[in-house]
């Protein structure tokens, strides 16, 4: 696969395509919820998303097979994956789609710091530490936005936390997919792992999040839950790891900043979540740090 040193038309047109999918996404995780308990759903979602990509990869030919060498790798990225969204689910299971996005999306701090130590070619410079520093206040202006904060101070605590530690194992995944062995695998094979590992893991940890694991869901529910498991865990996953192998993972990882402004209006617009006028000063700043991160360096 040809890898881009920068971003061209149709990577711009498919970063900006993910940033909505995955804005929609935590809404959809925060309503499919009030039908499922959280890591039972998540274990769920991984499970079909196994057969999802399974049947994928046998169209295309590809075997699901343990390449020499890579068998560490998937065993850790699949870690990170249940680690990730056991928090992103629960974080959405008790506070706002609206603080969870700003603190979640925050990711591409945590992966351009270990980029800049892990990934030759993708240390950090003065323009693009500025860049990100500057989204990152953006989405703490956000996150500080008192109107956002719901009755339960304490629940919406340890959501913050939660979502706070999702966005560094999904970090995580990023670093483990561009530094181990997987990195010579194709993008199917790679989220293959992550949800084959992860089912169960999950599966093991949703009893002691307590609750029946059925909410009496209705059909809207299953419906959010099947757009869940085949158009972002399957295919949405496979797409954003292809941009990732095409494109340098700042490049990816900066639009990710796009996200948490997308899922704030969604939670506002589609679940009635508060939101206060921060976030219009906040998608200045986000904005900003983009084009700081994405601003090629002048040729000598």
């Amino acid at each position: 696969m040809e890898r881009k040193a920068g971003l061209d038309a149709f990577g711009t047109g498919a970063l900006l395509f993910m940033a909505v999918l995955l804005g929609f996404n935590n809404v959809v995780i925060k309503f499919v919820n009030e039908g499922m308990q959280p890591v039972f759903f998540a274990a769920l979602r991984s499970a079909g998303a196994v057969i999802c990509i399974g049947l994928w990869m046998h169209l295309r030919g590809i075997p699901p097979r343990i390449a020499p060498g890579t068998l560490p790798g998937g065993l850790l990225i699949g870690l990170f994956f249940a680690a990730e969204f056991l928090l992103l689910f629960i974080a959405l299971d008790l506070t706002t789609a609206v603080r969870v996005s700003v603190i979640f999306y925050s990711m591409p701090v945590w992966l351009a710091l270990g980029a800049h130590f892990l990934i030759p070619g993708e240390r950090l410079t003065i323009r693009r530490s500025g860049g990100l520093a500057l989204a990152f206040v953006g989405v703490a202006w956000a996150m500080g936005d008192q109107g956002t904060v719901p009755e339960d101070a304490t629940a919406s605590l340890i959501g913050d936390i939660c979502a706070l530690f999702a966005a560094v194992f999904w970090a995580g995944i990023v670093l483990t997919a561009r530094t181990s062995a997987l990195r010579r695998t194709t993008p199917e094979i790679q989220i293959f792992w992550q949800v084959l590992v992860s089912t169960p893991l999950l599966l093991l940890a949703a009893p002691f999040y307590g609750g029946p694991f059925l909410r009496d869901p209705e059909p809207i529910h299953w419906a959010g839950f099947a757009f869940q498991t085949v158009g972002v865990a399957s295919a949405g996953f496979i797409f954003w790891f292809w941009l990732l192998a095409r494109y340098p993972s700042w490049v990816v990882a900066s639009f990710s900043f796009l996200t948490p402004v997308i899922a704030v209006l969604m939670g506002w617009l589609l679940l009635g979540e508060p939101v206060g006028l921060s976030i219009f000063g906040a998608l200045a700043l986000v904005i900003g740090g983009i084009v700081l991160i994405n601003r090629r360096a002048p040729t000598r």
